[in-house]
């Protein structure tokens, strides 16, 4: 009876690993997350902040997250359909340095603006092209970088050379 149960349960196990080996990955996989942020995230999910820009035409306002963190830096703006026209993300550099950036998995154009320590505009990159793997850099050692929707930094004359300032919210950035 005990060589039966146990023939039984070899052979159950057996058919189990075959099965397993035979079940295409895809259907074994977790599912991916359905619901991507769209827009804004909720207030609370990351800090926002007011970043003003000083150009030739005016002062410029923006209210941006905060990616503070290396998994929300690592995260940024990824999978997000739409950002607000005065939105965007603020990613301080800690220690200061070069800074360099992909837009893989960002379905928007955005406008990338390196920011030097002393709060100048380094570097524009205007329009990253959505879902690109090409590495963008500062060129030389920044204190943080700002995304914005593509096109913003042209319809509001910022460029290189203009400062760049920010309220600390939660603690120093």
């Amino acid at each position: 009876m005990l060589e039966d149960r146990r023939g039984r349960m070899r052979i159950r196990a057996a058919m189990l690993i075959a099965l397993a080996i035979s079940v295409p990955a895809t259907l074994v996989a977790p599912a991916p997350l359905l619901a991507v942020p769209t827009g804004s995230l909720p207030v609370g999910f990351h800090p926002t902040v007011g970043v003003t820009v000083e150009t030739q035409g005016g002062t410029r306002q923006f209210q941006v997250e905060v990616a503070r963190t290396p998994d929300e830096q690592e995260r940024g703006l990824k999978f997000r359909r739409s950002l607000p026209e005065n939105g965007g993300m603020l990613f301080p550099i800690v220690p200061v340095g070069v800074a360099n950036f992909w837009m893989k998995n960002t379905p928007i154009p955005l406008d990338i603006l390196f920011i030097r320590p002393d709060g100048s505009i380094a570097n524009v990159r205007e329009k990253a092209s959505p879902y690109s793997t090409d590495t963008i850099d500062s060129g030389e050692p920044v204190g943080a970088v700002l995304e914005i929707p593509g096109g913003r930094a042209a319809a509001l004359g910022i460029h290189r050379g203009d400062k760049v300032r920010w309220q600390e919210a939660l603690g120093a950035l």
